[in-house]
């Protein structure tokens, strides 16, 4: 079977080797990178990753549809042949890493686990800054190993998921969280599960993009999600803006919201040796290894940057004097949850 992941980025070639090794290692055979509006080199790194036969790259440089960058890749991905041939399509970020626990963490064995399945939810675990202010070229997967806790309550953020999903024609376009344009003809043959492997109800065949609260959803498979790094990469992502909606700063909210360590997981080193021997392999292309040395030294020249402006300072400072954040007890976020549950009936009820 052939899986597809699609990726967008924008100046983030000193992370771009180890995702795709490591996603190479989990068993994707064809990736669709889109780029936009690169100053570190990432679009001429992807140039050359396509001439050595490792990815499809596609510049996304507009005009963009009302939905923002993201969305308008999305849309001229499902036109794209690769797509249109996938067996399996994931649409994925850079900051998120497939974490498989069944079998050799590989996606036949994610597909042996749940056979029936057409789509598998994978949900989100969160992983916070780890106490690094500074940045560095170190690999992701081994610098940040502290994560928000298997069960959480609270933000409804940490249970949102990606989808994996067969390319039956059950749905016509990929989406950020869940695949579009839902066939109503094949919709009766849709069988989701969640990355627990247990069958999920109608509704998410339709809408849902997170999972159920106050469970663990990491049973046979999760989703690594590093939204933050290093405080230093975290003002770089700032000036960047939010993937779907790039116009929108980000700020010390969006910290807060993620940046759990309670918890110790390095699960996803089950695939370290054959995610270095991939890594290895691309970086003993001379090419290649220069244009990702060249984006390391570009992230770290634009820190400096962005610290003579006091928006940004302000920013960093702030990210210094703010604790790591604490999960949210099960009764506080009822608390919360029954006001919101009241504002949407509240608002239902509006002419």
């Amino acid at each position: 079977m052939s899986h597809l992941a699609i990726l967008c980025v924008r100046n983030e070639g000193a992370f771009l080797l180890e995702w795709l090794a490591h996603h190479q290692a989990v068993g994707f055979d064809k990736f669709l990178i889109f780029s936009n509006d690169c100053q570190d080199g990432t679009d001429t790194m992807l140039d050359q990753l396509e001439k050595m036969g490792l990815v499809t790259h596609v510049r996304n440089e507009g005009p963009y549809d009302n939905g923002g960058i993201q969305f308008t890749a999305l849309k001229t991905a499902a036109k794209h042949k690769l797509t249109r041939k996938a067996d399996w399509i994931l649409p994925l970020d850079v900051d998120e890493f497939v974490n498989i626990h069944c079998g050799d963490h590989t996606l036949p064995a994610l597909h042996a686990a749940i056979p029936d399945a057409t789509a598998i939810t994978l949900t989100w675990r969160l992983f916070g800054a780890n106490g690094q202010v500074r940045y560095s070229p170190a690999p992701v997967l081994d610098t940040f190993t502290k994560a928000a806790p298997a069960i959480m309550h609270w933000p409804w953020r940490s249970a949102m998921f990606k989808t994996l999903y067969r390319n039956d024609g059950t749905y016509k376009k990929p989406g950020v969280h869940r695949p579009r344009d839902l066939n109503e003809k094949k919709k009766a043959d849709a069988r989701w599960f969640d990355s627990n492997g247990e069958p999920l109800p109608e509704q998410f065949v339709n809408k849902r993009i997170f999972s159920n609260f106050s469970k663990d959803n990491y049973g046979l498979v999760q989703l690594n999600h590093y939204p933050l790094g290093a405080l230093e990469s975290y003002v770089v992502k700032a000036d960047r803006g939010r993937a779907v909606h790039s116009d929108h700063i980000l700020g010390l909210d969006y910290w807060v919201e993620r940046n759990f360590n309670t918890n110790e997981d390095t699960s996803i080193q089950s695939l370290a040796a054959p995610r270095s021997e991939a890594l290895q392999a691309m970086l003993s292309d001379e090419t290649l290894s220069n244009l990702h040395n060249s984006a390391v030294a570009w992230r770290k020249k634009q820190f400096e940057t962005l610290m003579l402006k006091e928006p940004f300072r302000a920013l960093f400072g702030r990210l210094l004097m703010t604790p790591p954040s604490q999960p949210v007890p099960r009764e506080a976020a009822q608390f919360m949850f029954h006001f919101a549950n009241r504002a949407r009936r509240a608002n239902k009820k509006k002419p």
